[in-house]
């Protein structure tokens, strides 16, 4: 009476793991395909993109749009600008959240359930966007770099994350142990918490440093200046320009709106390509980091 149940079961799996399978390369294929789109049309023909010969490979193979990008001085400023933002911006956010998840993973510390419920309330409610800029304006930091660093300085989910991080993978016995042995809170956090926890910094590294890449409405508010003005400003600036000269010319209008087309495409590979490159070097701490930190709350 057993065997048929074993044989039943064993097919019952294969069938799961070909449907996931099948699944999976669909949700692959769903996700990938309009990347290699962009990439192929930034390099083709625009007359062959917007004829729709483009679906997969470059058709009529050109570099026209990344040459106009690259030759425009202000792209490598918004490089220079969103890089010192993005490094900056990072060490700002991985110092401040480090210092309040690590005593809010603390048992010991007093109200610590009522200070949870008040950070976790700001994920729900905020000032708005007039309040923001208000209190941005008062504290001088309008035109400035740190209206880009400093508002931002916390993201309540990635301080959540990093708090039940400390406090499921990190025993709470060896944090009693150190304190017995004489060791301090500061040399605790940086000798014992930091050390066991670089899942989570290189997860929180990511996620900051992707933000701050990605980061254009902030800049649009409270950046006056040009020379202050991050990548995807820059490359706002570049697109809007390429096609208002297109509405604009009189003569050689077809031209520059094919070119117009495909700088649309390279802005894109341009403004993502950094974020591309840094993922593999963080990816194998991804999934641990993100779950640990997630799911045991």
């Amino acid at each position: 009476m057993a065997r048929p149940t074993t044989v039943k079961s064993a097919s019952d799996g294969r069938v799961f793991d070909i449907v996931v399978n099948v699944f999976a390369v669909l949700i692959i294929l769903v996700v990938l395909y309009p990347l290699i789109f962009v990439v192929s049309a930034s390099f083709s023909d625009p007359a062959k993109v917007l004829g729709g010969e483009v679906w997969l490979l470059p058709k009529g193979f050109t570099l026209a749009a990344y040459e106009n990008i690259l030759h425009n001085g202000k792209i490598w400023t918004g490089y220079r600008n969103t890089i010192f933002y993005a490094a900056a911006g990072t060490l700002i956010n991985m110092i401040m959240t480090v210092l309040a998840a690590y005593p809010l993973s603390r048992p010991d510390l007093p109200g610590r359930r009522l200070l949870m419920v008040i950070i976790t309330l700001t994920m729900f409610f905020n000032g708005g966007l007039i309040p923001t800029y208000m209190l941005v304006k008062n504290l001088h930091m309008v035109d400035t770099v740190w209206a880009l660093l400093v508002p931002g300085a916390i993201a309540t989910y990635n301080l959540i994350v990093m708090r039940t991080y400390f406090q499921a993978s990190i025993p709470w016995e060896l944090q009693e142990a150190a304190h017995m042995d004489g060791c301090s809170n500061w040399r605790l956090l940086w000798n014992i918490i930091l050390p066991l926890s670089k899942p989570i910094l290189a997860v929180m590294v990511l996620f900051y440093a992707v933000g701050h890449w990605n980061s254009f409405f902030n800049a649009l508010i409270y950046i006056r200046r040009e020379s202050l003005y991050p990548l995807q400003l820059v490359l706002r600036e570049i697109l809007m320009i390429s096609q208002s000269d297109a509405v604009d010319a009189s003569v050689g209008i077809e031209d520059k709106i094919l070119l117009a087309e495909s700088i649309k495409y390279a802005v894109i590979i341009v403004s993502s390509l950094p974020v591309l490159v840094m993922y593999p070097f963080v990816q194998r701490h991804f999934v641990k980091g993100v779950m640990i930190g997630s799911i045991k709350g």
